[in-house]
């Protein structure tokens, strides 16, 4: 099937719509918060170190709860589960936003309701790659990549700007928007008619033995385990920059609506990476695709050499092309590879080392700033994406990286 057919199909699919649909408001809510978080710990403290504090405790929760969350996502029915976490999101980030609004929202508190939020996250997105596959045919897998890269770039453009603006308009606003936009999803999901598991699933054997049988498959995979860890440590420099440009932002002058527009420029080129994504699988291997991402650190090395926002406005636009082309072939790929029953817990150990690293960025880059310049901190961030770049390009499992035109056969391996 063409790429344009494939993606008429998937818009005739509509509990694929729907899905899409659910995610796309509730991603534009989390990405309003992801800016508001660290705005209002600045307007309040003035202080790097604390806003990347509450990171930390939002991407720590995600990281901690991710290989509990797969085993319940394999165990329990996934529709339930993710209408659980987007109820307990919509609840917590209510209760923040009260908070601000009454004038009773301490340091703790914010990090309470990141916590909360990133736990409810990791349980929502370990389930999300099983409703995935049970919505599109194996043979549209990495058309629906795209299509989840493009909805991710879409939030990217939109997201910052509107959290900036809503933040402009009252401390409260983007979170309540937030708590609204996990109660569209909630909807989205009920409204689905398919099944989320295959027939035979939510077999229980003992906890430790589920836990080590998706350890054990990913591991298997050479392909699918190093992605992991490069994914590690991307995922650790990623938030660790956004936060280094909100804080210069702020230093130069810029409202919190101008801090907005320079992510929104970083998601602009996200957008534009995944509306080229067919392009690029078309023309290059998944090697090429994945260096493509990697050595996008280098552009970094410019604000070392011109420290201002707008040069690292640009690096992030540089890079954010390249995320989107990566995300949709690693993301057709896995769910090709591996067996409904093993989903959730292959994705909550892929999440895991994904994500072990995250927390740790901003809080890095906010301890950094409040001991060195904006420059030396990026030069440590781009070193280590010189290092990513390195890794990946002598890496032999990226080097035999599967094609993407193995994933029908891929899904029949799957389910024999």
């Amino acid at each position: 099937m063409t790429d344009s057919g494939a993606t008429r199909a998937l818009r005739r699919n509509r509990d694929f719509v729907l899905l899409q649909a659910g995610q796309l408001l509730s991603s534009a809510g989390s990405q309003a918060t992801a800016i508001a978080y660290p705005l209002l710990v600045l307007s309040m403290s003035g202080s790097p170190a604390q806003a990347g504090l509450v990171s930390f405790a939002g991407l720590g929760a995600s990281a901690l709860l991710g290989l509990p969350a797969g085993v319940a996502a394999d165990r329990l029915d996934r529709r339930r589960l993710m209408i659980a976490a987007d109820v307990l999101r919509a609840a917590t980030i209510a209760a923040l936003a009260a908070a601000v609004v009454l004038g009773d929202a301490p340091l703790g508190a914010i990090a309470a309701a990141a916590f909360v939020e990133g736990a409810a996250t990791a349980l929502f997105s370990v389930a999300e790659p099983g409703a995935l596959r049970a919505v599109v045919p194996a043979a549209q897998l990495a058309d629906a990549g795209g299509v989840l890269a493009a909805r991710r770039a879409t939030v990217n453009v939109a997201g910052p700007t509107l959290g900036g603006a809503l933040f402009g308009l009252g401390r409260a606003v983007p979170f309540v928007f937030d708590a609204v936009s996990y109660v569209a999803s909630t909807g989205s999901l009920l409204a689905m008619r398919t099944r989320f598991q295959e027939a035979g699933a939510g077999d229980r054997p003992p906890l430790r033995a589920q836990l080590a049988e998706g350890l054990r498959f990913l591991w298997g995979q050479p392909f699918l385990r190093t992605c992991a860890a490069i994914y590690g440590v991307g995922n650790f420099l990623i938030p660790g920059i956004v936060l280094i440009l909100l804080v210069q932002g702020r230093a130069e002058g810029l409202s919190a609506g101008a801090t907005g527009l320079l992510l929104t420029l970083f998601g602009v080129g996200t957008l534009v990476g995944s509306l080229a994504s067919p392009m690029f699988r078309r023309i290059l291997s998944v090697r090429a695709i994945l260096l493509m991402e990697q050595w996008s650190w280098l552009w970094f090395w410019a604000f070392v050499a011109w420290p201002n926002v707008y040069v690292l406005t640009a690096a992030c636009v540089a890079l954010g092309v390249a995320l989107p082309v990566t995300d949709s072939v690693v993301v057709a790929l896995q769910v090709a590879l591996t067996p409904d029953r093993l989903l959730g817990r292959v994705e909550s150990v892929r999440r895991t080392m994904a994500l072990a690293l995250a927390p740790l960025g901003p809080l890095t880059a906010g301890l950094l700033l409040g001991a060195v310049s904006a420059r030396a901190t990026v030069a440590v961030f781009a070193a280590i994406g010189l290092g990513l770049a390195l890794w990946g390009t002598l890496s032999p499992a990226i080097r035999l990286a599967p094609r993407l035109d193995q994933l029908a056969a891929a899904a029949v391996r799957r389910s024999d």
